[in-house]
């Protein structure tokens, strides 16, 4: 029995360790407050804020639930052993055994503690170098992400899409809802390569493309990026379409300028110029917080325009359908030939491999 308290000692240690990493007890304070003011008889009053208010509650619950059973599982089997009756001893050991299983699947969670990490994600596509190819490939990887939300039950909503002149798109904004989706998402960003046998090819020549890939944090929260209005230019224009009974013939779409870092974000696709205005701004937020991120600074105010030469040339990962097939990551170095599958949203093992690199549990 004393080693088997000893054993539970140090899974309880284990247990504390990890709850300093994920914040517990300052997250658990901050999900009572948000709690208990939601409670309040006023609270739905203004219900924009009241949604964003029950989002963040939500997403605390999400964050804290896993530790909080997990802490009650410890401290009951401490007391358990505390009995010492010998004869739970089989029983006490199948139980830490459990425990310490879902302890360990639970400090994959610790890999998601950087800002923003449990943020939804918008995520934009854009065609590069590589003509209609190019635009091919952008809308590949489109429905690549799209069907790797269906598998891993992540909503899926598309925001904005721009099509090619004679196939694809030139470019796609998709929102993704579900959990740490930012956390996990975030390896995904930087430019992908393909290399095929071109359909839109007369010769059937070998032809790369390439298309970059922006993982963006959703900021629903004005607060937490702010953005000084004077530093907006916005321009609202008549909404481009196919023409048809649904044509839309008000000036509803919506371009906002970023001047201190040039950052422009255009959307069209509501009826309402307010709802294309709320979402361009949320996609700004977005990329304001990714650029802080990227330069590890901590006023928005420091933030420099994005390099997009840079960007261009820092290739993540090359999906070759020929003479041979690969996927291949340049970072991780993880690597398949089942292209196919990839293609079909098998990206699991990718993001696998790139968290388990950059992150340490």
């Amino acid at each position: 029995m004393q080693d088997l308290k000893k054993k539970i000692e140090q899974l309880k240690s284990q247990l504390d360790q990890a709850l300093s990493k994920v914040n517990f007890a300052e997250n658990s304070a901050e999900f009572t407050k948000l709690q208990k003011e939601s409670l309040d008889p006023s609270f739905w009053e203004n219900s924009e804020k009241a949604s964003q208010h029950m989002q963040e509650q939500s997403r605390l619950e999400n964050l804290i639930n896993p530790w909080v059973e997990l802490s009650k599982a410890v401290t009951e089997l401490q007391e358990m052993a505390e009995l010492n009756d010998e004869s739970l001893g089989e029983d006490l050991e199948k139980q830490l055994h459990n425990i310490t299983q879902k302890l360990d699947d639970s400090k994959k969670l610790l890999r998601f503690t950087s800002p923003f990490d449990a943020n939804d994600v918008l995520l934009s596509i854009h065609a590069g170098a590589g003509g209609t190819d190019a635009q091919d490939w952008a809308q590949m990887l489109m429905r690549m992400y799209l069907r790797w939300a269906e598998n891993n039950k992540i909503t899926a909503k598309i925001l904005e899409e721009s099509s090619g002149e004679q196939a694809g798109i030139k470019s796609v904004n998709i929102e993704l809802s579900g959990q740490f989706l930012y956390g996990k998402l975030k390896g995904e960003h930087g430019v992908h390569r393909l290399v095929r046998l071109s359909p839109y090819n007369a010769d059937a020549k070998r032809q790369t493309s390439f298309a970059k890939v922006e993982i963006l944090p959703k900021i629903d929260a004005p607060e937490k990026v702010p953005i000084d209005e004077s530093e907006l230019k916005i321009d609202v224009f008549r909404a481009g379409g196919h023409g048809g009974q649904s044509v839309n013939t008000t000036d509803s779409a919506v371009r906002i300028t970023h001047i201190p870092t040039g950052i422009v974000v255009s959307i069209q696709n509501e009826r309402s110029q307010l709802q294309n205005k709320e979402t361009a701004m949320t996609i700004l937020r977005s990329k304001l917080a990714q650029l802080q991120l990227e330069q590890h600074l901590e006023n928005l105010a420091d933030i420099k325009g994005p390099n997009q030469s840079a960007e261009w040339g820092n290739q993540i990962r090359s999906y070759v359908l020929h003479p041979y097939t690969m996927v291949k990551d340049l970072r991780t170095r993880h690597e398949t030939n089942n292209a196919s599958g990839v293609l079909e949203g098998d990206l699991n093992p990718f993001i696998d491999s790139y968290l388990e690199q950059n992150t340490a549990i």
